[in-house]
């Protein structure tokens, strides 16, 4: 469990399938990253990001707030899967269009980051997302990422004209996270 000033990320419960597909069904927050999910496709994922877990020790944990223990989301680091982040300690995060705006995003990214930086022999960490997804590349930044123009990439998960296929990478060396 990591947790953080407002936050805990933690491991998946069975019970968090219902909170989690309603924030994966919201055409909002779906719309830098694929089709909204139903049930069954969100289970799917948790059983996934649990699979990862399990194997690994890290995953893109369960987001909660802890004011009212509300699951409003994910973050997390895996090991990437796809173009320039594969195999690499890669940051995500997935909030409720709800919890948008009230830095949420940027304060579990950095207690992701800083868990990963602790707890992993990786020298850079990474994050991938849509050229087109403001939101999220404004919280790289505001990590102190940097924007690797020559890594941009067509997701290979995604078909040729998609449009959300062509994803931009960004990265943290240790030593800039640890400055």
């Amino acid at each position: 469990m990591i947790e953080t000033a407002r936050l805990v990320m933690r491991s998946w419960r069975d019970e968090d399938v219902a909170p989690f597909q309603a924030i994966c069904s919201d055409p909002d927050v779906m719309a830098t990253l694929g089709p909204p999910l139903d049930r069954d496709e969100t289970a799917a994922l948790i059983g996934r990001v649990r699979a990862i877990e399990a194997e690994h020790g890290h995953t893109f944990w369960a987001l909660e707030r802890k004011e009212d223990a509300r699951l409003i989301g994910w973050c997390g680091v895996i090991r990437g899967s796809a173009g320039p982040v594969a195999g690499k300690a890669e940051l995500g995060w997935r909030l409720a269009r709800d919890a948008w705006g009230a830095g949420y995003a940027s304060e579990a990214a950095r207690g992701a980051a800083d868990w990963a930086l602790a707890h992993l022999p990786d020298d850079d960490l990474w994050a991938i997302t849509w050229e087109g997804n403001v939101r999220s590349r404004a919280v790289m930044e505001r990590l102190g990422m940097a924007y690797r123009a020559g890594l941009d990439f067509d997701h290979p998960k995604l078909a040729a004209g998609d449009p959300l296929r062509r994803h931009v990478t960004y990265s943290m060396a240790r030593t800039k996270a640890a400055a």
